[in-house]
């Protein structure tokens, strides 16, 4: 045999077990990295959720109060008369929505954009329903007409969009929570 292929032998017998054992050192490595990283994730997911959990439940309980103080009858009772005058009545009324909703958008932040959508849609729908029901009176009419207007087509409507929004945030929360 020549000296060169003698040597060459003997390389291939330290390279290949060396190769062996560096590419079995490397795939176990990798796998070990990967699982450490996972654990890492989890642990980032965990915290994330302790912190981010209670913000979402509150935005919830919040936007659930803004849909009450919203609600037409709960809006009359704390309007009080008013001074007597229905159009100022009209305005105190929407003025309120309006406040509330800027009061509470910040909360879009924890919420799904569905809910959020439905939200602004309940919203929208009771401003309209107040708009609808001031068109419907004629001729000169008291604050007091127009306050018992509204508690009479309020209680026609069997379903609202405060309803669907109440029962959306609900649904939500109740994935969130499990």
């Amino acid at each position: 045999m020549s000296p060169w292929l003698a040597v060459i032998l003997e390389i291939i017998k330290i390279t290949v077990p060396a190769l062996i054992v560096f590419l079995t050192v490397s795939y176990m490595l990798k796998q070990f990295l990967g699982g450490q990283l996972q654990l890492k994730a989890l642990e980032i997911q965990e915290k994330q959720n302790k912190t981010t959990l209670p913000l979402k439940l509150q935005a919830y309980e919040r936007l659930s109060l803004f849909c009450e103080r919203i609600a037409v009858p709960n809006l009359l009772l704390r309007l009080g008369d008013n001074g007597g005058q229905p159009q100022g009545l009209r305005v105190a009324l929407l003025m309120a929505i309006q406040q509330e909703f800027e009061h509470n958008i910040t909360q879009q932040v924890y919420v799904s954009e569905q809910l959020w959508a439905i939200i602004k849609a309940a919203r929208d729908d009771n401003v309209n329903f107040i708009d609808q029901v001031w068109n419907k009176l004629e001729g000169d009419f008291t604050s007091s007409d127009f306050r018992q207007a509204l508690f009479a087509y309020q209680a026609q409507r069997e379903h609202t969009g405060l309803d669907t929004a109440l029962s959306a945030i609900k649904k939500e929360a109740s994935v969130i929570l499990g």
